[in-house]
């Protein structure tokens, strides 16, 4: 789409998997970007590749100086996706604590912190565009995702409140809720996981969805409907089917 040629987004999560994917995606579309993650490397070796102009800006999304450091510096943008996220597979047996609290400072309070600095930017200048990356696990709570789907949940909580507030104010709020995606972190899992997908098809998809006016989108479809019709469900039911005693 041609009006998306000259904006600049933030990319929060650039450095590998969809976030990477997804600045492939927008780069061949015209927008000026800015890749932020811990880690300079990846994130300028991505840069130097992409065909529209973009610059790195490192940031550590559980440190509040941090965040506010590198917002500073990445300076006026049109919109902001938030990617960052970490995961590790346990169920409450075999909590690790640190595990735990990580997945929960960076998928959900890591998320907040950066939109402590965007949101009230865009609010104050009347326009802007953020897009927030739940999960089809935040739908309800899974067997052996502790921490995981809570974070998740969180997140998508945050960005519906977001919405309701921000109609008509000419900041544009969106959530993406993927499934499996092939990455570093669903490696991890030890259990067959369906309608997995590459981190390429989703970006697209995800950028399907930046295009429209619509708040949400959950994918792959199909599997998504599972997780939707489980909300709908009696918890004695929803147990028995996803989380059978052991």
């Amino acid at each position: 789409m041609s009006d998306w040629i000259g904006k600049r987004y933030w990319i929060v999560g650039a450095s590998e998997g969809l976030g990477r994917a997804l600045a492939e995606r927008l780069s061949a579309l015209g927008i000026e970007l800015v890749l932020s993650a811990r880690t300079a490397g990846r994130l300028e070796e991505l840069a130097a590749s992409l065909p529209a102009r973009a610059e790195v800006v490192t940031m550590d999304v559980g440190d509040t100086q941090s965040v506010r450091d590198a917002f500073a510096q990445v300076g006026e943008i049109d919109g902001m996706v938030f990617l960052a996220g970490v995961y590790w597979p346990q169920p409450a047996q075999d909590w690790n604590a640190d595990e735990v609290e990580a997945m929960c400072d960076i998928n959900f309070t890591g998320a907040a912190r950066v939109l402590g600095q965007a949101v009230p930017h865009f609010v104050r200048r009347g326009h802007g565009h953020i897009v927030l990356t739940g999960s089809l696990s935040g739908f309800r709570g899974l067997p052996g995702a502790i921490g995981y789907c809570a974070s998740k949940a969180g997140l998508m909580s945050l960005a519906e409140s977001m919405h309701a507030d921000l109609r008509g104010t000419g900041v544009k709020v969106q959530l993406v809720n993927p499934g499996f995606i092939r990455t570093r972190l669903t490696d991890k899992n030890e259990f067959a996981m369906p309608f997995i997908m590459d981190p390429d098809p989703a970006a697209r998809i995800m950028v399907d969805h930046m295009m429209t006016d619509r708040f949400s989108r959950s994918f792959p479809t199909l599997f998504s409907w599972l997780f939707r019709l489980s909300q709908f469900l009696p918890e004695g039911l929803y147990y028995r089917i996803f989380a059978p005693k052991r």
